[in-house]
């Protein structure tokens, strides 16, 4: 199977005599500061373009390709991000006002879901690891148990890869939500490379999950917005998804952007084994030189640990090389430094952690570079040399160990979020339900969901976390207070 190349199509036809008496606007000229080579190849669904929304020439056999190179039985292309896979899925799996059984730590665009589709959520919290403070993936056991509790769940959503790399055993998920007859959906967005290489945990798909969303862009050499949706058995009304894809996906679908996804999928399939040998041999020595830190910690790449995400954890407290014990470094104080002193921009920063992400597109200066730079940092705290600008923070994953009992869905999602609101400060909000989301991003993944009663444990990790100048969405800050929106006159459902 070679995939067809939809970039030089394009690049073929802008190089013709064809006048485009059509959209869009620019009319293939770079006007302003528009970059030539983008307006070239940015078109309409003209003849011989196909159209995505009922593709029945090149565009079908792409993502008949698609479905062939994941191992899929059916793939979509998607233009508006994992986003529209996620509603789309949600939507079609699960009718409206129905049940759901749905992972803690999800993206917003599960939440999202739930509130246009007026469900009922029971969460999934995921568990410490032993060794490293970092959410584990969630367990078949927690699934079964859940499933045994509530048996009137439709069906199942899980992230994996979590956006730190932790990995479900998708296998043995699938075989125990499917004794119940309920579909499992995967938002495997950060798993687009799974399955290319051994040193990868498998795709989704080819562990038996009903519906896999993956966002192309995130970890493959594509543009942002880009991602997949695969489809497989017969547990999903297919017609019904693709109503939801042309509700959720835009009705003039990029060109450039699909263009974009197919370079990706022919890098794959033509010179995949190559790229991600290469990489895993960068990766791993990346990891090995970086273990000798004192003071940083790392976590390993295995098959539970997506390779690629370098996750730099930084202790509370250490003994220097003085023998003093010492207070260590925020998650946001590294990431400040490696982007302000070395200028390498990570991923994210969270309380004790700082995430950088590596993929098949790094070139051999980007792991150096990263190399030196961490440990130098390591030996600088070793020898007491870099101060700690902020207080010890709270771990990001205590969250769902410390909202877990708190969490208890006082309204459904769609009766809080529409109910009238109000700003108090925080201070005041103690036992009130919350009428916003409160999330730490990136990753997005909730603190409180409208619904839920506002406690005095995430009163203190949102403070903490404001102190440290994370970027905390869904508050206010005026005068030097901080605002939380709560429901007015809650009416209880």
């Amino acid at each position: 199977m070679i995939m067809k190349d939809l970039f030089s199509e394009l690049i073929a036809y802008s190089e013709t005599d064809y006048y485009p008496y059509h959209m869009p606007g620019h009319k293939r000229r770079a006007m302003g500061t528009l970059v030539p080579q983008l307006a070239d190849i940015d078109i309409t669904e003209i003849d011989g373009f196909d159209n995505l929304h009922q593709p029945e020439g090149i565009l079908r056999e792409l993502q008949q390709q698609t479905a062939c190179l994941y191992g899929a039985e059916e793939s979509f292309w998607l233009v508006n991000g994992s986003t529209c896979g996620i509603l789309s899925a949600i939507s079609c799996a699960v009718p409206k006002g129905g049940h759901i059984l749905m992972a803690r730590n999800c993206h917003k665009a599960a939440y999202h879901a739930v509130y246009l589709r007026e469900l009922k959520v029971t969460y999934l919290y995921p568990k410490l690891q032993e060794t490293f403070p970092l959410y584990q993936g969630i367990s078949a056991e927690q699934v079964k148990q859940a499933l045994q509790e509530e048996p009137d769940i439709q069906a199942v959503f899980l992230v994996s890869p979590t956006y730190e790399g932790r990995i479900s055993d998708i296998v043995q998920i699938a075989k125990v939500v499917h004794a119940h007859g309920i579909p499992l959906i995967v938002d495997e967005a950060h798993g687009a490379h799974l399955g290319f290489h051994p040193a990868f945990a498998e795709n989704s798909n080819r562990c038996g999950a009903d519906l896999v969303i993956h966002s192309v862009h995130k970890t493959l050499p594509a543009m942002t917005q880009t991602a997949l949706l695969h489809v497989n058995g017969s547990l999903i009304n297919r017609d019904l998804l693709r109503r939801f894809l042309r509700i959720y996906q835009s009705s003039s679908p990029s060109y450039v952007l699909m263009g974009s996804i197919g370079n990706a999928l022919q890098l794959l399939e033509e010179r995949g084994e190559e790229l991600f040998t290469s990489f895993v041999q960068k990766y791993s020595a990346l990891l090995e030189a970086v273990d000798t830190c004192k003071v940083l910690r790392f976590v390993p790449a295995h098959k539970e640990q997506d390779m690629g995400k370098l996750v730099i954890l930084c202790p509370d407290h250490f003994i220097n090389e003085k023998g003093d014990r010492q207070r260590g470094i925020s998650g946001q104080q590294l990431y400040d430094i490696l982007r302000e002193r070395f200028h390498l921009q990570p991923e994210m920063a969270a309380g004790n952690y700082c995430l950088a992400m590596f993929t098949l597109a790094d070139e051999q200066q980007g792991y150096d570079r990263m190399r030196e730079a961490l440990l130098t940092v390591d030996k600088e705290l070793l020898a007491g040399t870099l101060q700690q600008e902020a207080p010890t923070p709270i771990a990001l994953v205590q969250i769902v160990k410390l909202l877990g009992a708190k969490a208890c869905g006082e309204m459904r999602l769609k009766d809080a979020w529409d109910c009238p609101t109000e700003w108090v400060p925080l201070q005041e909000a103690t036992g009130r339900i919350a009428g916003e989301f409160v999330n730490l991003y990136p990753p997005g993944v909730p603190l409180v969901v409208p619904g839920e009663q506002i406690t005095e444990q995430l009163q203190e990790i949102v403070e903490s976390y404001s102190r440290l100048h994370l970027s905390v969405h869904g508050i206010q800050i005026q005068n030097n207070m901080t605002y939380v929106s709560v429901i007015k006159h809650p009416v209880r459902k």
